[in-house]
């Protein structure tokens, strides 16, 4: 193989520069292009045509999963997905003996990735990598909704794991939400739209466009006027928007009132 074009989706910046740092320590590497969501990864791949793909899992607009199903399994090439910890993607790469890299990960690691990547390119045909990917998008279960029960967050070289009835409210941040559990903050890599799909509805309700509530956290409804909020055990007070109010009042076991 004379020269290898490579392209990296990763959300993360500092990701992107240590895969591409890495990459181009070898001559006959080229990175094809960068890209920072799943959007524009699509793209990168249709306009750059490369011959390796290193894909992050979770990122914002499209996630690794429906960058594939989007640009197609046929006209997919070879990927590298690239993880923090998350035990269902890394035990789905295991059983299909997929090339992965979870993060942080060492110069070594990266390394042996890319030797086994540049065998496979040789070894496997176009609808052999088709078929893989395949298998992989088939077995990839929808998440039901009240399904999500606990949270990964990664604590620098720890996972915490971080159960969804200890998370008192959810706050929206860009593409990804801040789970506030007792006093705490910790960044969860997952834009609040997906999460109010797949929180039991039971148990938490979505006020307004950049906050969902843990309705066992509710201490009281306060209304001033036109102007609605909630406070919750620990003091915070959060705006509810009126278009949720109605819902909200429902799942706290009130009737809402008929103007």
């Amino acid at each position: 193989m004379s020269e290898l074009r490579v392209l990296v989706a990763d959300d993360e910046a500092p990701a992107r520069r240590v895969l591409s740092r890495l990459l181009c320590e070898h001559e006959d590497v080229r990175v094809a292009a960068e890209c920072a969501d799943g959007l524009a990864a699509v793209e990168g791949i249709s306009k750059e045509h490369p011959q390796l793909v290193f894909l992050d899992v979770k990122m914002p607009e499209l996630d690794g999963f429906e960058v594939i199903e989007q640009v197609g399994v046929d006209a997919m090439p070879p990927v590298v997905f690239v993880t923090a910890y998350d035990e269902y993607a890394i035990r789905a790469f295991d059983v299909r003996a997929l090339d992965y890299l979870v993060k942080p990960f060492s110069d070594a690691r990266f390394e042996f990735t890319l030797a086994r990547a540049r065998r496979r390119l040789v070894e496997m045909d176009a609808p052999k990598v088709a078929a893989e990917l395949r298998a992989l998008l088939d077995a990839r279960a929808p998440a039901a909704p009240g399904s999500l029960e606990r949270f990964l967050v990664k604590l620098g070289n720890r996972t915490s794991v971080i159960a969804a009835a200890e998370v008192d409210w959810i706050e929206a941040q860009d593409y990804y939400a801040t789970l506030h559990v007792g006093g705490a903050c910790h960044l969860h890599r997952q834009a609040i739209r997906s999460l109010e799909e797949e929180l039991d509805p039971l148990a938490f309700v979505r006020i307004d466009r950049s906050a969902i509530v843990n309705l066992a956290r509710v201490r009281e409804l306060r209304r001033r006027g036109e102007r609605w909020t909630v406070l919750l055990a620990d003091g915070t007070e959060l705006a509810v928007s009126r278009r949720r109010r109605e819902l909200l009042l429902l799942r706290l076991g009130q009737e809402p009132r008929r103007s």
